[in-house]
């Protein structure tokens, strides 16, 4: 009788460090999960560092730049003890990290002013917390930036799908043309056409004034419409492009031309096999442009008067308001983070081989 040796041992990876706490995660779709999580808490904790490195060690009088060339000098004196200039640097990172998890303790000369937590810092412009100041201007960036990335997605992908299938036609051309125009074409100048033409000649809109949703839904539409429609078509352009490159990519391997051989319908290959292909990039760009938005539709916000992030985080570096900025960096820093991390759930989702990855 012949012996059997036994099998070897399945590696488990590495069991220490780092590697030891992942494993621990357990694979799967949960896994996956909870590891994207953490890497979100990490990705904002060095993000954190680094702003506070930047903004409040940097050469030159802290005290004076963020209180501002007209202050006095027991205005600055005060400006220096709240920042704490005169304490070791990790002290205090870790009281700014403290402040964001428990709040924190400003003095004011005359008295303590609480902030609650999370506590981003106090503006020495307006005396206003900063997360007060931020949380009245994300309803209106967030209200921006929701209405136009779902036009954008229709019209975008749309287009370069109909681009794809209808590739080497006169409408494919014609879409090309489209889209390369609007790529080329700023943000302001749809905007101002738009209104020269929607709300001063035609008079079908009014000009735009922000409505808070839970005011007048209906208001809050009418006024977003306008901004809705002139930043979804740049970026619409945008996401065209990289859909028809996609699909014709898709389109042309081997596993499409094995269906087109079997008899399968053109239509049916371009929506369930081709278009989900092409998802995945589309997908990494929405979340990354939808993050960026927090901050980054300045243009749009100053045209149409929208009281938004972007305008906020101009106006806090012309008066150099240090804790604004931070904070306005630190939210938008947040939602491109998370935004990524969700892209990263949707990729399992809609393919589980990347659980594997």
């Amino acid at each position: 009788m012949t012996a059997t040796a036994p099998a070897p041992a399945k590696s488990l990876g590495p069991t220490g460090g780092f590697g030891g706490l992942l494993g621990l995660l357990g694979g799967g779709f949960t896994g996956f999960v909870v590891r994207r999580v953490l890497g979100v808490v990490v990705t904002l904790f060095v993000l954190s560092a680094l702003l506070y490195a930047v903004f409040y060690v940097a050469p030159g009088d802290v005290a004076q730049i963020t209180c501002g060339p007209r202050c006095s000098p027991a205005q600055v004196q005060q400006v220096s003890d709240q920042l704490r200039l005169d304490d070791p640097l990790y002290t205090r990172y870790v009281d700014f990290l403290r402040g964001i998890f428990v709040g924190h303790d400003y003095s004011t000369g005359t008295g303590v002013l609480h902030c609650d937590a999370p506590c981003l810092g106090l503006s020495y412009q307006t005396d206003q917390q900063v997360t007060e100041l931020i949380l009245n201007k994300v309803p209106v960036t967030g209200s921006l930036a929701l209405g136009a990335m779902v036009l954008w997605l229709i019209l975008g992908v749309g287009t370069g799908v109909l681009s794809a299938w209808r590739r080497g036609r006169p409408t494919e051309r014609i879409l090309t043309a489209v889209t390369l125009a609007g790529t080329a074409t700023p943000v302001f100048v749809i905007g101002l056409i738009l209104m020269i033409l929607v709300c001063g000649q035609l008079q079908w809109l009014p000009f735009p004034q922000y409505v808070p949703f839970t005011d007048d839904p209906q208001q809050w539409a009418w006024n977003l419409l306008l901004p809705w429609v002139s930043l979804a078509l740049i970026e619409a352009a945008k996401y065209a492009r990289l859909t028809r490159a996609s699909m014709l990519e898709t389109l042309a391997e081997d596993h499409v031309r094995t269906f087109r051989a079997y008899g399968v319908k053109e239509r049916s290959i371009v929506g369930r096999h081709a278009l989900r292909g092409a998802l995945a990039p589309v997908i990494a760009l929405t979340a990354n442009d939808f993050g960026s938005m927090f901050g980054g539709a300045l243009l749009t916000e100053t045209l149409f008067g929208l009281p938004g992030l972007g305008r906020e985080l101009v106006h806090a570096v012309r008066v150099v308001d240090l804790p604004v900025v931070v904070g306005m960096v630190m939210v938008t820093g947040f939602f491109v983070v998370l935004a990524n991390a969700v892209a990263d759930v949707l990729y399992a989702v809609a393919d589980r081989r990347v659980v594997l990855s």
